[in-house]
């Protein structure tokens, strides 16, 4: 399978988990709600941002699509996620992408039930008042 054709079927596929009374299937785009509420809530993280620069400059997405700064996908023992933020000016960005880190993978965790073996932090920009 190419790789244009296995990104447009993982961008459709769904975590799916068959239990003794049925099956419950949840949409990446749900884990990456997730993330992104759980990501937000850190301390020293602006806003999410949009995967990719616009000339040079970090996309500020509004708060009801957040998700569009999670990119998650399913590997064989559990999930990557890749979030893009924009943090604040003066906080230490290494220490906030290790607390970004942790806050993630505990609610995906939590909430989802299924491992995340991988949380990719990616700081697109920097917000000075």
């Amino acid at each position: 399978m190419s790789v244009k054709a296995e990104e447009a079927t993982g961008a459709r596929r769904q975590l799916s988990r068959s239990r003794q009374w049925g099956r419950v299937e949840v949409l990446p785009a749900v884990v990456a709600a997730i993330a992104a509420h759980a990501a937000t809530g850190c301390y020293g993280v602006h806003g999410m941002a949009a995967r990719g620069l616009r000339a040079g400059f970090a996309e500020l997405l509004r708060r009801e699509s957040n998700h569009r700064g999670v990119e998650v996908r399913e590997l064989a023992d559990g999930l990557q996620v890749d979030v893009y933020v924009v943090v604040q000016y003066g906080v230490r960005i290494t220490e906030v992408a290790h607390n970004l880190q942790g806050a993630v993978r505990f609610e995906v965790e939590r909430t989802v039930g299924v491992p995340v073996v991988e949380v990719n932090v990616n700081v697109q920009g920097v917000y000075e008042p």
